[in-house]
C-alpha cells in the first residue's frame, strides 16, 4: 500500500507541475466591453426595473431560416429611471419598440439595447413595453454546446427544430432581458409553424389557433417562475401522450411528447425512468418544484436540455449516455442519462438558479451528484458511490470551476465531475445521510423558485451542517490542483497535515490501519498527531474511494 500510495502521490504532484508551467505561460483571459454589457448585474439600467411578465408571439418561416414576431415586457420599476437595457443579438433587426401606442428611441452597442423612455418611471410603476423584431437568428451548428436555433429533419424528412442557448443567452434568439439573476414571474409562448407541424414549449398549452397564412399558433402558458435561457420552442411532427404521478404535493400532470413515429419506443423508455427519477428526486430533493405547469420529456434534435418543464430529449431511447456509461462501472447503463440528468436541473438549475454563469457550479455539481443519488435510491448507497468515484476518470482539473464574474462566463467542465465528487465528499464529512438529504431538501426549500450565489448556497449547507466548510468548497471550486494529504514520521510518532492552496485548510478526513476501520482524523496545515492505535506510515491508507485527494507518504 505503500508503494501505491507513493506512485498516486508521484502521478498526482507531477500533474500538479505540469498544470503549474501550463498556468505560467498562458495569458490572462481579457473581457470586453460586450461581455460586460453581456454579463454586467450591477449597472442601473439593469437594476432598475423588474421584469414580471413576458409574452413571446414569433412566427418561424423554417425554409429561409428566419423568424419574426414581437415580445411583451411587463415590468415593475424598481428606482426612478427614464432609460433600462434589454439584449438582442445584433445580427437580429428591431423593427419597432412600442410604449403607450407611441415608438420609442433606443440605441444599440453589441448585442444591448438602450430603451430611453419619454418621461420618468416612477419607482414602484408597472409598465410594458413591446418589442417588434425579425430576422435570421444564429444557427445552433452543435447544439446545446452552442446556442441559437437548430435546423434538422427527422427520418422521415420532415423539419425538426429546437432552441437551445444556455450559456449564450436567450438573446440569440428573442428580445430579453438577458440576465440569470432576474427571473420572470411568468409567461406566454405563442410560437407559429407552418401547417402540419406541432410546437412544444413550456408549461401547459392553452390553445392552437388555425391562421390564415398556412401557419397555426400554439399558446403555452407558464405559471411558474422561469429563467429565460429555458423558454424553448420544439417544431416537429409530434405524438403525444399523458400520464400522471402521485407526487408529495399531489397529482403531477405528465406529457410525452415524442416524434410521431417513435411513440412506442417512447413510451417504453419514458415510461420506466420517468418516474423513477421523480420517486429518487422527490425523495432527495423535495417536491417536483413546478407542479402548476406539469412535466414534459420532448424529443428534440439535440442530445438534450433541462427546459423548465419541458425537458429537451435526444438520447435516441438508449440508455447511459447514447449508450456509453460515463463512470465505467456499469451502473450507468441501468438507467437513461438524459431523462435523469437534465431532469434533475428541475431542482438545481430551474428552482434554484444562480444570479451569475461564473456560479454554473450550482447547477451542474449538484446535478451531477444526484445521478449517484438515484442509482442509490434503486441499487444502494454503495452502487452509488461507485459511480461518482467512476467519473472521475473526466475530471481535467485544467481551470477553476468558478468562472469570472460579471461577462457571463463559465469555467471549466469540471463543474460536472469534481463538482460531483466534492459533493459525495460533503456528505462524507457530515457522515449523517438524514442531515445530507435535510440539506439538499432544504436547500430546494429556502430558495424555492429563487435565484441564489455562493455565499448563498455554501452558508446555508455551514449553517445546517454546524460545520465550517467553506475551506473545503473553496479548495475545490476556486483552484485547480487537488489537496495532499502528507503523512510523515517524526521523533517516531505518525504525523499528518495538508498541503493546499486554501489558507487554513482543514478537511476532516477518514484513515485507518490496514485492515481496520475507518475514523476521522482533523488535519491542518501544520503536522499533528494521527492519534489511532498502531497506525504507522507502512500500514496508514486514507479513503481515496471517497475522497477525491492526493496522498504522500514520507
Amino acid at each position: 500500500m505503500k508503494n501505491i500510495y507513493r506512485s498516486l502521490a508521484v502521478l498526482a504532484f507531477c500533474i500538479f507541475t505540469i498544470t503549474a508551467h501550463a498556468q505560467l505561460g498562458t495569458q490572462k483571459e481579457v473581457f470586453t466591453r460586450a461581455d460586460t454589457l453581456r454579463g454586467s448585474l450591477t449597472t442601473q439600467l439593469r437594476t432598475c426595473y423588474d421584469i414580471n411578465y413576458y409574452h413571446l408571439d414569433i412566427k418561424f418561416d423554417i425554409d429561409k431560416k428566419y423568424i419574426s414576431g414581437n415580445v411583451l415586457f411587463k415590468f415593475t420599476a424598481v428606482s426612478d429611471f427614464t432609460k433600462l437595457q434589454f439584449d438582442l443579438w445584433n445580427n437580429l433587426k428591431i423593427e419597432k419598440v412600442v410604449y403607450k401606442g407611441q415608438e420609442l428611441n433606443y440605441t444599440r452597442e453589441f448585442n444591448a439595447v438602450f430603451l430611453s423612455f419619454p418621461k420618468t418611471i416612477s419607482k414602484g410603476s408597472k409598465e410594458e413595453f413591446t418589442v417588434y423584431y425579425s430576422g435570421n437568428p444564429t444557427i445552433a451548428k452543435r447544439a446545446p454546446w452552442d446556442g441559437g436555433v437548430q435546423y434538422a429533419t427527422d427520418s422521415l424528412g420532415k423539419p425538426h427544430v429546437a432552441t437551445a442557448c444556455q450559456g449564450m443567452g436567450a438573446s440569440v434568439w428573442w428580445p430579453t432581458k438577458d440576465v440569470q439573476d432576474d427571473e420572470v414571474d411568468s409567461a406566454m409562448v405563442s410560437i407559429s409553424v407552418p401547417n402540419g407541424l406541432k410546437d412544444v414549449s413550456n408549461g401547459h398549452l392553452r390553445k392552437v389557433t388555425k391562421l390564415k397564412d398556412g401557419y397555426t399558433r400554439f399558446d403555452w402558458f407558464v405559471a411558474n417562475p422561469i429563467n429565460n435561457y429555458n423558454l424553448e420552442a420544439n417544431i416537429g411532427d409530434y405524438a403525444h401522450y399523458t400520464g400522471t404521478y402521485q407526487g408529495e404535493k399531489g397529482k403531477l400532470e405528465m406529457d410525452f411528447w415524442p416524434l410521431s413515429y417513435n411513440i412506442e419506443k417512447a413510451k417504453k423508455q419514458w415510461g420506466l425512468d420517468a418516474p423513477r427519477m421523480l420517486k429518487a428526486f422527490e425523495n432527495w430533493f423535495g417536491p417536483y418544484p413546478f407542479y402548476e405547469d406539469g412535466y414534459k420529456l420532448i424529443e428534440t434534435p439535440h442530445l438534450g436540455m433541462e427546459h423548465q418543464s419541458g425537458t429537451a430529449y435526444g438520447n435516441k431511447y438508449r440508455n447511459g449516455y447514447l449508450g456509453r456509461d460515463l463512470s465505467g462501472t456499469g451502473w450507468g447503463l441501468k438507467w437513461d442519462f438524459i431523462v435523469v440528468h437534465e431532469s434533475g436541473h428541475e431542482w438545481f438549475g430551474n428552482n434554484i438558479t444562480s444570479k451569475d454563469l461564473a456560479d454554473m457550479w450550482i447547477h451542474e455539481s449538484f446535478t451531477n451528484y444526484s445521478e449517484s443519488l438515484f442509482i442509490e435510491t434503486f441499487y444502494g448507497k454503495q452502487a452509488g458511490q461507485e459511480y461518482v468515484h467512476g467519473t472521475r476518470m473526466a475530471i481535467q482539473n485544467d481551470a477553476p470551476i468558478i468562472g469570472a464574474y460579471g461577462v457571463n462566463k463559465e469555467s471549466s467542465g469540471d463543474m460536472y465531475y469534481k463538482g460531483g465528487n466534492m459533493l459525495n465528499m460533503v456528505r462524507t464529512i457530515i457522515n449523517d445521510d438524514d442531515k445530507w438529504r435535510g440539506i439538499l431538501r432544504g436547500l430546494n426549500k429556502t430558495f424555492y423558485h429563487k435565484t441564489v450565489t455562493y455565499d448563498d448556497v455554501v452558508g446555508y449547507i455551514n449553517a445546517q451542517s454546524g460545520m465550517n466548510l467553506s475551506p473545503v468548497f473553496e479548495q475545490y471550486l476556486q483552484h485547480v490542483k487537488l489537496p495532499v494529504l502528507e503523512f510523515m514520521t517524526i521523533q517516531g510518532k505518525l504525523m499528518a497535515r495538508w498541503v493546499a492552496e486554501t489558507p487554513g485548510f482543514n478537511m476532516p478526513v477518514k484513515v485507518r490501519a490496514k485492515g481496520g476501520e475507518y475514523k476521522f482524523i482533523k488535519p491542518t496545515s501544520h503536522f499533528a498527531p494521527v492519534n489511532i492505535d498502531a497506525i504507522t506510515k507502512d500500514n496508514i491508507e486514507a479513503d481515496t474511494f471517497n475522497y477525491y485527494i492526493g496522498v504522500l507518504v514520507d
